[in-house]
């Protein structure tokens, strides 16, 4: 996400800061025509055009962002202040663009997107061109600025990979499984218009999403809705734009902020591990105590078998191959190890609250392991 040339406390006039801004997101913009230029209608009904603006808006971008460029802007500054500011600028970003882009609405617009569902000419019609402009201009921003705030907390991403690619575009978009498209445009506008917007959405105006696929489909329809109610389009655009995209940033802020928590807790139980073999073993069972293993247990021992291998060049095979692992195994292992085992029983009791409260089944095995640390 491009920085403006300038921040509020240099200029010391919020005109000044407005309009540095104001230019930012023009050349921003100029850019994004330049790509939606190149798309073909069949881009726009097939959904290519999104897999295509993924590949614009990260692959140059993802080259010159990393940890030190922010360092070199914000050296010093905690990694939660400077992602609060990023937020906050993506979000003025994103409500300078809406207002610019739906000055150039027009009520046919919705029409002229539905068109697209039929047999198309090669070239993308100047109306439909208009939407693609913003929708690509607010997939980009939020895009970028989710990867933004994964590398301030030092979560590794690499847009490459199709997995971590998927997870962002998942995290920047607030995407969830199975969720319509239209509640997430509910809840980002303010109460007082959701009865406009609900009655808005039970018209067939967004016929032509189902020729989208997922991805397009959530975004066209988070988007049109600005271009699809008569003498609130650009306020509604502003408002939409900015809301949205404060809701990704939060998102993103809040997903990223809890795996670099994690990350933290595997490197520290890494580190102070003077038995990481015995400590996997262990850590797999606190997490197997109950039938389910949550999200943030999973990410644990990822990077805790990542970190064992990286720092102790310790690979364990059996482990791996464990389905169902049986508690009378790991007993004997940790009956085995001579000497103090305070790290092991430590490293456990981390493990058990890295998803929240004790269970009755960690409690009973944390017992356990406390009975056989504390002997002799």
């Amino acid at each position: 996400m491009t920085d403006a040339p300038t921040h509020a406390a240099d200029t010391g006039t919020d005109e000044a800061h407005d309009a540095a801004d104001r230019k930012v997101v023009e050349q921003e913009q100029a850019e994004i025509k330049d790509f939606v230029k190149g798309l073909s209608a069949d881009d726009i009904r097939s959904g290519n055009w999104f897999s295509k603006l993924a590949a614009h808006a990260m692959n140059s971008y993802t080259e010159k962002v990393d940890w030190q460029y922010f360092q070199d802007r914000y050296a010093g500054v905690p990694a939660d202040a400077i992602v609060d500011q990023r937020i906050k600028m993506a979000s003025r970003y994103a409500a300078l663009e809406g207002g610019l882009s739906a000055g150039a609405y027009t009520a046919t617009v919705a029409a002229t997107i539905g068109s697209l569902g039929g047999a198309s000419p090669a070239t993308v019609p100047a109306a439909v061109a208009t939407v693609m402009v913003d929708i690509a201009f607010i997939t980009q921003l939020q895009l970028r600025l989710a990867y933004d705030i994964s590398v301030l907390y030092r979560v590794p991403l690499d847009v490459h990979d199709p997995e971590d690619l998927w997870k962002l575009i998942r995290v920047a978009l607030t995407i969830k499984s199975g969720e319509a498209a239209n509640k997430t445009v509910v809840k980002a506008v303010p109460a007082l218009m959701r009865p406009l917007v609900k009655r808005f959405y039970s018209k067939s105006v967004l016929a032509a999403g189902k020729a989208l696929p997922v991805v397009g489909k959530h975004l066209l329809q988070r988007n049109v809705i600005k271009i699809g109610i008569p003498l609130i389009g650009v306020p509604l655009a502003v408002l939409l734009n900015r809301y949205t995209t404060l809701l990704a940033g939060r998102h993103a802020r809040a997903v990223f902020r809890n795996e670099a928590r994690v990350i933290e807790l595997a490197e520290g139980m890494s580190g102070n591990s003077r038995h990481p073999q015995l400590m996997l073993w262990v850590a797999w069972l606190v997490i197997r105590a109950n039938s389910k293993i949550a999200d943030d247990e999973a990410l644990l021992m990822r990077h805790l078998v990542r970190l064992v291998r990286e720092r102790h060049e310790v690979v364990d095979e059996r482990l791996a191959h464990v389905v169902d692992i049986d508690p009378a195994e790991v007993w004997k292992r940790v009956d085995a190890e001579p000497g103090n085992l305070s790290d092991v029983l430590d490293a456990a009791e981390r493990v058990a609250t890295v998803d929240g409260d004790l269970d009755s089944h960690e409690k009973a095995v944390l017992a356990k392991l406390r009975e056989r640390c504390h002997r002799g």
